[in-house]
């Protein structure tokens, strides 16, 4: 009841015993506290719940029906969650898939999400976390680098403003990204940051520069080490140099991931050189989107895994991952031989202005061999050649169209009309091979050491990145795999398909708590139908989202609701073992 005061002297002690007593009759009972009081998560039990789902945990245990429950950004229950319980979002996911968000083993998308940060083509497939940084890395990076590749940081209105993997990891985590997104120091970019582009070996100096980026990198949170000694200028690095990068790498807990330096005609010696890299360094070895290219060596996967096999038998710690197409994917420059690229862009451009030297590329590229990586002839010549992204705006007509196609439009030579398309984009043109066999690809997949990977940076079908085409594996590789491999053909199990999409990914990188549905765990979830998901995109027409993918948590925040993109990218930089910068 209201206090009135009175204009009589009452003690000081009553005057407490009054305001004590009513204080007392207005105060609830302990059981009213208990249910007033409110929970931490703000009058919530739980953030989010989804409710009666099939959870496919991701270690590769059969499934089994349970809800989720998710505070801040993990996941605090997996198991019954009582009706009474309070969630400030509740999603019943009766007949659909629980799992944990799907790990891309190789993206490309460092520079993708800087320009748009949603990461569109990944997130709408159930993708939260990407792994990058194949040879060529984000950092370490000096003016020359950036130099390099100004056309593109022009078109995009890119500033490079990092020289190192710490600032741009803090920049993107200032920026916000729709994916996690952690990264291996590339030595192809530590050599093309100390030697060039030069085909040399680095001076002892220059090697112990290139060792200390590496172990520089490893602090600011790379996973390890990688290379992609295919291409220009990794090509140009001996085994001996990969070996003592690597050393620093594993120093730090990291690992060592290639694109090898032969996936078709030498591709028996490349395995070796891998396995040589693994036991000198003593380090855990990715083979990066394993492959058996070019016709001749069609049907020669199951020897190349067991090739892989034998080698872990001996201790050597190596695994691969695959992404679910028969054709590859790089830039169109590759099909030029190696000393046509040598030194860098304006070099090579040179070269392709001068007749002379023009020829003589045309010689080289219509000549079987294996001293070098032929992926034109390998693909077949023109007719296996299929444009995918352009950054000259001008040429964005030509995005996929096969390289005959084109010719044929034009009145040229097949070659000419290449090489002349490499000229217009200063070689920025991005190329897709049909190169491999859907035999070996499906032998490579039932593996049990095999993971999956899209090796494609992320793209919309609006905004900045909308005007480019790219793979159709950058917007469908894990909806492919779930309609094609798990429901129609039943290549793999639900519970296999998903372990390669996640925990044996977030093991093999180091990236704990991820890659699982457990109490405790980064709350990356992604929920879809399995009868209803698959991919859309075409070779012709990549640029379409999946379909059947209706809920992708990142870090406890809803990225995709009901199949609808969120405003939302809580996205993080993951570091790895070596961090040391806090």
């Amino acid at each position: 009841m209201p206090f009135a005061p009175r204009k009589t002297f009452v003690s000081a002690a009553l005057v407490v015993a009054l305001l004590a007593a009513a204080l007392a009759a207005s105060a609830p009972s302990s059981a009213q506290r208990r249910r007033r009081a409110p929970s931490p998560a703000a009058e919530s039990d739980y953030d989010l719940v989804i409710r009666g789902g099939r959870v496919v945990d991701g270690t590769g245990r059969r499934a089994f029906e349970a809800d989720v429950a998710v505070r801040g950004d993990r996941v605090v229950r997996v198991g019954r969650v009582p009706a009474s319980a309070r969630a400030r979002r509740t999603i019943e996911a009766r007949g659909l898939v629980v799992a944990p968000g799907f790990i891309d083993m190789l993206g490309q998308s460092e520079q993708n999400v800087l320009i748009d940060p949603r990461a569109m083509s990944k997130v709408m497939q159930g993708v939260t976390t990407e792994v990058t940084g194949e040879g060529g890395s984000i950092a370490p990076m000096n003016d020359r680098l950036v130099k390099e590749d100004e056309a593109y940081y022009k078109r995009y209105n890119l500033t490079v403003d990092w020289r190192t993997l710490h600032e741009y990891f803090r920049r993107l985590a200032l920026q916000g990204s729709g994916v996690n997104l952690a990264s291996f120091v590339g030595a192809t970019q530590v050599r093309a940051y100390v030697v060039g582009f030069d085909n040399r070996a680095p001076t002892r100096e220059e090697m112990e520069k290139m060792k200390a980026l590496v172990a520089d990198a490893m602090e600011d949170g790379a996973l390890g080490l990688s290379t992609s000694l295919q291409y220009v200028p990794a090509r140009f690095a001996d085994t001996d140099e990969i070996v003592e990068l690597a050393k620093v790498a594993r120093r730090y807990g990291g690992i060592y991931a290639t694109h090898q330096r032969s996936e078709a005609n030498a591709l028996d010696t490349s395995l070796a050189e891998v396995f040589e890299i693994a036991r000198r360094a003593r380090i855990p070895v990715e083979i990066w989107h394993l492959k058996t290219a070019y016709r001749k060596n069609w049907g020669r996967m199951p020897s190349v895994l067991a090739r892989i096999r034998a080698a872990r038998a001996r201790g050597l710690d190596v695994t691969a991952d695959v992404y679910p197409y028969a054709a590859a994917s790089t830039g169109l420059a590759a099909c030029l031989p190696p000393w046509a690229i040598e030194g860098g862009v304006e070099k090579m451009l040179a070269r392709l202005r001068d007749p002379a030297t023009r020829a003589r590329i045309r010689t080289d590229i219509l000549r079987e061999t294996n001293e070098w990586e032929n992926i034109y002839l390998g693909s077949g010549g023109a007719e296996g050649v299929l444009v995918g992204s352009v950054v000259n705006r001008s040429l964005e007509g030509l995005q996929g169209k096969r390289v005959s196609e084109i010719a044929k439009e034009q009145g040229k030579d097949e070659l000419e009309a290449l090489f002349d398309i490499i000229l217009a984009d200063r070689a920025q043109t991005g190329a897709i091979y049909f190169m491999m066999s859907e035999a070996d690809l499906r032998a490579a997949l039932r593996e049990p050491f095999v993971s999956i990977c899209t090796d494609s940076g992320a793209r919309a079908t609006d905004g900045p990145l909308s005007g480019s085409k790219s793979h159709p594996r950058g917007w469908g590789s894990y909806p492919r795999v779930l309609s094609r491999y798990v429901r129609d053909e039943r290549l793999l199990t639900l519970e296999q398909a998903v372990h390669k999409m996640t925990g044996r990914p977030a093991a093999r990188t180091g990236l704990r708590d991820r890659g699982v549905l457990r109490e405790g765990a980064f709350a990356d979830i992604t929920v879809f139908d399995p009868a209803r998901v698959r991919d859309r995109a075409t070779f012709e027409e990549p640029n379409q989202y999946p379909e059947g993918v209706d809920y992708v948590v990142v870090n406890g925040q809803l990225e995709v609701d009901e199949g609808r993109r969120t405003p939302v990218n809580a996205g993080r930089p993951l570091r790895g073992p070596g961090y040391s910068r806090k």
